[in-house]
């Protein structure tokens, strides 16, 4: 652990060289990736520091112990060695996760998407209340939100809602939403008081910076129209809301949240590029055995990958077999401790996969 510890100190220190050149500062893409690099590091080191500390603390106290000369010392060296004994395991396996190769897309803001599914207007409501949960969840994690796009459905909630999240490593924590999100409750308008199971989709798509996509704005046909539904007064008339037809995709992708036509714009176009962007992203992915078998991350968007159980209180997760009866804080927003168990999932399948290199 120390040897490799010292081969990550010799590489930040490159890197804490390379961040203040001219030639990486006025490179936008290499200072950003430089950047992310030297944070990851750092924290990498300030963990081994800990490390070095007390392994080095172990070593001290193992020979007054050795020497015996101090009775009162060696006590207090027995104390200080169980301590530090102690501590260095579960220092360890944290040192050892951090060192699994970091998956570039992590650190990336998100367009989340999130559509009604089998079950009528109550899936409609149900993708209210994920909704809500999402913003709810972003909102104590400090993380911004942005409404992109809303279809409402005909009884609350929505057929079909896209908004964005900024913030740190979003698509490292959201990632684990992506897939299909069943509800079993009495709907509403249900009269004989029985159980339905509606559903909903929701899609996570790491958000593409230009650098990260070069988009042909001659294969997009723009198309500009007025806002609808409730908005105040702009709303039927100005020709604010924008449609965007990525001709070579069928590709579509709707804005009408703001009232500027410039940046519904802007908006569309961050949907549009982060939709390309996971398209290729997944070719990439699929071409990754190990990424494949990954149960946890795999976002493939057909998978039913939790249930909300409302008549008994449970939230189950069928990626990993988490039951918790705690369905009305979680669907409030408190969802940090299913998203906890689920990086611990993908953590051990990595360390499994990288345990020659770690």
């Amino acid at each position: 652990m120390l040897e490799k510890i010292e081969i990550i100190k010799q590489r930040f220190d490159e890197v804490s060289d390379l961040i203040i050149q001219p030639d990486i500062i006025s490179d936008q893409k290499r200072y950003v990736k430089i950047s992310k690099e030297y944070k990851d590091l750092k924290k990498i080191l300030d963990r081994g520091q800990l490390y070095k500390t007390l392994v080095s603390n172990i070593e001290e106290a193992q020979e007054i112990i050795a020497d015996g000369s101090d009775p009162e010392m060696v006590e207090m060296a027995k104390i200080e060695l169980e301590d530090a004994k102690g501590q260095l395991p579960k220092l360890e396996e944290e040192i050892k996760v951090l060192l699994i190769p970091k998956d570039p897309e992590d650190a990336k803001n998100v367009v989340v998407e999130v559509r009604a599914g089998t079950g009528g207007d109550e899936a409609s409501i149900f993708a209210g209340d994920l909704h809500r949960m999402y913003s709810k969840y972003c909102e104590s994690k400090g993380w911004k939100v942005e409404v992109v796009d809303f279809n409402e459905g005909t009884s609350g909630g929505y057929k079909e809602i896209i908004f964005e999240v900024s913030g740190t490593d979003v698509y490292g924590t959201m990632k684990f939403e992506a897939g299909v999100h069943r509800v079993q409750r009495v709907p509403q308008t249900e009269t004989q008081g029985r159980v339905h199971t509606s559903a909903a989709s929701v899609i996570v798509l790491p958000e593409a910076e230009e650098f990260d996509l070069e988009l042909d704005m001659s294969e997009v046909r723009i198309e500009r129209t007025t806002s609808t539904g409730p908005g105040g007064q702009s709303v039927n008339t100005t020709y604010s809301a924008i449609k965007l037809h990525h001709e070579p995709t069928g590709m579509i992708v709707s804005c009408q949240d703001q009232k500027s036509s410039h940046k519904n714009l802007e908006k569309a176009l961050k949907v549009l590029r982060s939709r390309l962007y996971e398209m290729e992203l997944a070719k990439k992915q699929a071409a990754d055995s190990e990424k494949r078998k990954s149960m946890v991350s795999s976002g493939d968007r057909s998978a039913k990958i939790r249930t909300y159980n409302y008549p008994q209180g449970r939230v189950t997760d069928h990626r990993i077999g988490l039951t918790l009866y705690d369905l009305s804080n979680i669907i409030n927003g408190d969802i940090q401790k299913v998203i906890d168990e689920l990086m611990l999932a993908e953590n051990t399948e990595k360390l499994k996969s990288n345990s020659d290199v770690i």
